[in-house]
């Protein structure tokens, strides 16, 4: 090997040491009022994000009135994923549906999932689905359902690879 080639292994060893390291020591809790700012900022920091929010210093109190109507619901769950620095790098909205088909049962529909741009491709989305499954069957939800934007090909391969399957047509109108 040449100096060369062993400058890509040595990056790609010391990011999955980065990875196992980050995924061994994160931290599911529900997010608080203080960590609405950071929760938005990943939100906003995606190419659709970037057309549909606003992230500003200081936050617009729609997103304070948000979270304050989510964490009151009983049947939402807006999470909130930290590394071993008690630094936010993921978070994800788990909202559980009643239902009267399948004799009264629940769905649990995963939203708003985003790590911090710095932070992806260590694994953390793949332990962040685990993590919600298992709290989906610990809410007693027969199923987790998710959408996601027909722009967004990667995220789909993702979701694919984690299980989902495409069993429906999704459809949407957008009100002024």
């Amino acid at each position: 090997f040449t100096k060369q080639s062993d400058k890509p292994f040595s990056a790609y060893a010391n990011r999955w040491q980065q990875a196992k390291k980050t995924i061994l020591k994160m931290t599911f809790r529900k997010a608080t009022r203080n960590d609405v700012s950071k929760i938005v900022k990943m939100i906003a920091d995606d190419e659709l994000g970037k057309t549909r929010e606003n992230y500003l210093t200081p936050l617009p109190t729609e997103y304070l009135n948000a979270f304050e109507n989510i964490n009151t619901d009983q049947n939402q769950e807006l999470i909130v994923v930290e590394n071993e620095n008690a630094e936010i790098i993921g978070t994800l909205q788990l909202s559980f549906i009643q239902y009267l088909t399948y004799r009264g049962g629940i769905r649990a529909q995963i939203e708003a999932v985003r790590i911090r741009k710095d932070k992806r491709g260590l694994g953390i989305g793949k332990t962040m689905f685990k993590w919600a499954i298992k709290r989906a069957k610990e809410r007693n939800a027969h199923l987790l359902q998710l959408t996601t934007d027909k722009k967004r090909p990667k995220a789909i391969k993702f979701y694919e690879d984690l299980g989902f399957k495409a069993t429906h047509e999704g459809m949407k109108i957008h009100f002024e």
